[in-house]
């Protein structure tokens, strides 16, 4: 792991960049908080890591005494993307938007971008629980839940999870959500455009989780409100502390 870039924000947190080889990440840790429990978040599908929601989630959980870090998926943020990946963001934001089906177009994409993240994302973390200032346990927070849920079942070293929306979840990680046992908070915008309701319910209601939490709201997908991060907060704290 190599850093790149170091600043200190006005929260007191630090924010530091860093490879590792052809993976870009981000690191958040607190002074006050060392060794610090460590949450890996991702945001939607692969979206870039400098998305300014997750960036605002990130340093608010950093100065709650967490260590916290994303990584971009390949073809996301500055990593390069192929003609095809370009070709099958465009349609299917053309469907989304047209209200056509998209399962089809999500198979082909998503799917595959799961299969490829988690790798990286468990070399990121072997990495991450190396640093002193970093002491575990884990935890995954984010609105990539096919990317959560597949870390979930791999990764022994995940002790809880958030998970935001899950409307649009590739068939393999919906079966294998039912292998999902750890404490879950699973956050659902009430008419979140972009994720049908019906199906999210379906996937809280799959997680084998004994210890699993819906939280929702009403709103479109952007419009979570804010005290939700102070409650998945208090979830971190009850399971990493």
């Amino acid at each position: 792991m190599h850093f790149t870039s170091e600043q200190r924000l006005d929260d007191g947190v630090l924010e530091r960049e860093f490879t590792l080889g052809e993976i870009p990440g981000t690191l958040w840790t607190s002074e006050s908080a060392a060794p610090a429990p460590l949450v890996l978040m991702a945001h939607n599908n692969g979206l870039p890591k400098a998305e300014p929601r997750l960036v605002a989630r990130a340093r608010y959980t950093a100065a709650r005494g967490y260590a916290v870090a994303t990584i971009d998926a390949a073809g996301c943020g500055d990593r390069p993307r192929s003609a095809a990946d370009e070709q099958a963001r465009a349609d299917l934001r053309r469907a989304m938007q047209a209200g056509e089906p998209v399962d089809e177009i999500f198979e082909s994409f998503i799917g595959p971008l799961v299969e490829n993240a988690v790798p990286e994302w468990q070399t990121a973390l072997d990495a991450l629980l190396e640093l002193p200032e970093i002491g575990g346990p884990v935890g995954y927070s984010g609105g990539w839940t096919a990317l959560g849920i597949r870390l979930a079942v791999v990764e022994p070293r995940i002790a809880a999870a958030g998970f935001f929306a899950g409307g649009y979840v590739p068939r393999a990680q919906r079966e294998e959500a039912r292998q999902v046992t750890l404490p879950l908070l699973f956050l659902l915008q009430w008419d979140d455009e972009g994720n049908p309701r019906r199906r999210a319910l379906d996937l809280f209601d799959a997680f084998g989780s004994k210890e699993k939490t819906l939280h929702a709201n009403l709103g479109g997908h952007t419009g979570t409100p804010w005290f939700e991060l102070e409650d998945g907060c208090r979830f971190l704290d009850r399971h990493l502390k």
